[in-house]
């Protein structure tokens, strides 16, 4: 069970052995990428489907029962549906942007996933500044969520994707920062390196605070409540969303979750020991964390309420920021007292 992805990787290579060298790395390049797409898509699936039985649990409901035994054919209900729904372009939308906005913002969703230790020797691109690229590349996001709010030209949708540029750009900093303790600790931006430097000890026990500076800006970065302020129905309707119909819907969705699944599973390898555990296969003590994390992701969102704009953005400048600097200056002292204690030098 432990070679079981490893073991299809090798086959796939050792059939394109005979080939020339570029076409060995396209095909390995189109595995990988197959792969990722696979786990997105059907994480984001169920996970639509597990969130609604996770607040319909917190809401004494049943949720989805009908279709399907406890209602897992819902997902593929609501997949169906969306592929049927009419494709609408509003009049005085301006048109190339509003079209390409979906795509543009999953694009960024699947690149994150090319550093991702999925379990022991499980990682596509094993790249030596693996937590810059995730940060650069997530960033983008933006981008799309703005353009999708222009181009719609509806005033809402406007609204909606400039709260979205200040949200997501201010919690950014604090996310950053967060992980730089670890980044100390570890010595490497690699996250396999990080991942092997846990082996003893996870970095959530030496991290506390950082852990939970990621964790609220993480949740502010992917648009969930409590800071799920780019599209507050109460005021903006849907805010950048408000205009789009069907598949370009979808994809505003599935980023979404695939957003949350890659912050948890950035959090697992950064945090809590990424694929290390006893027994089970690493790969497989790499999701049960993962989904541990976005349980907790949920449980967040249906316990607490939307907060107000100005509240969200005092909160990240006042506090969040100050705290993660602080943790920057204590882990700095800190690995100076162990180094002068155990090496008897600075």
């Amino acid at each position: 069970m432990e070679n079981i992805f490893t073991g299809i990787a090798a086959y796939i290579k050792g059939l394109l052995a005979g080939a020339p060298p570029w076409v060995q790395t396209l095909g390995m390049g189109l595995m990988y990428l197959v792969g990722v797409l696979a786990f997105i898509f059907l994480n984001a699936i169920y996970l639509i489907y597990l969130e609604r039985k996770v607040s319909a649990y917190m809401q004494q409901r049943l949720g989805p029962n009908r279709l399907g035994p406890h209602g897992l054919l819902q997902p593929v209900a609501d997949a169906v549906k969306l592929l049927g729904k009419e494709d609408i372009i509003p009049r005085g939308a301006d048109k190339w942007i509003f079209i390409i906005a979906p795509v543009i913002i999953f694009i960024p969703a699947v690149m994150v996933y090319a550093i991702i230790p999925f379990g022991k020797g499980m990682i596509p691109v094993d790249l030596n500044i693996g937590v810059f690229y995730f940060l650069a590349v997530a960033s983008t996001t933006t981008i799309a969520i703005l353009m999708g709010g222009w181009g719609a030209n509806n005033k809402y949708a406007l609204l909606g994707s400039m709260r979205s540029v200040a949200q997501m750009v201010s919690y950014e900093i604090p996310l950053t920062f967060s992980l730089l303790g670890v980044i100390m600790l570890a010595g490497s931006l690699q996250t396999s390196q990080i991942v092997a430097a846990q082996e003893k000890v996870w970095y959530i026990l030496l991290q506390p605070v950082a852990f939970l500076i990621y964790f609220i800006a993480a949740t502010a970065e992917v648009n969930r409540a409590p800071f799920d302020l780019v599209e507050g129905e109460q005021e903006i309707i849907a805010g950048p969303y408000t205009e789009y119909t069907g598949m370009r819907y979808a994809l505003f969705y599935l980023s979404e979750y695939a957003n949350l699944v890659s912050v948890s599973a950035l959090a697992v390898t950064l945090f809590l020991g990424g694929w290390h555990g006893p027994w089970l296969p690493s790969w497989l003590w790499f999701l049960i964390k993962v989904y541990i994390m976005i349980f907790i992701f949920m449980w967040v969102r249906w316990t607490f309420p939307r907060i107000r704009i100005d509240h969200l953005l005092s909160f990240n400048w006042k506090v969040l920021l100050p705290l993660s600097l602080a943790n920057i200056l204590v882990t700095g002292v800190g690995i100076k007292i162990y180094q002068l204690l155990t090496l008897g030098r600075w």
